[in-house]
């Protein structure tokens, strides 16, 4: 069974910073592309960044300069690295696993990320 647990969401000033980490199981991390998306109330669901099996990096135009997106095979790990951080930030973020050629692809929970003064 598939399982991305993500995990480091909260509230957060603005300027401040917060590292999310989305632990994967039942995949071979290694294969999959990974990724984090984001969702703000009534709006749809929007890419963060990517990270590809061997390790090339994609951002939405509005987080890049401020997010670091960053993979440890060995742990199974994905993390998401966000500084700056400003109210438009706050959203639910989820994590995403992704393997074109046997067409899989999976969703965490999600874990809210509220910037707030």
């Amino acid at each position: 069974q598939v399982q991305l647990a993500e995990s480091g969401g909260g509230l957060v000033q603005p300027g401040g910073s917060l590292r999310l980490s989305c632990a994967a199981s039942g995949i071979i991390f290694s294969m999959h592309r990974m990724g984090w998306y984001r969702q703000a109330p009534g709006k749809q669901r929007n890419l963060v960044a990517t990270i590809t099996s061997g390790g090339t990096t994609n951002y939405g135009d509005s987080v890049k300069g401020r997010f670091t997106i960053s993979r440890d095979n060995a742990k199974n790990t994905v993390y998401l690295q966000m500084n700056s951080l400003k109210p438009e930030d706050t959203a639910v973020y989820y994590c995403n696993a992704e393997h074109n050629q046997i067409k899989a692809n999976y969703w965490g929970k999600g874990t809210l990320v509220t910037v707030s003064s």
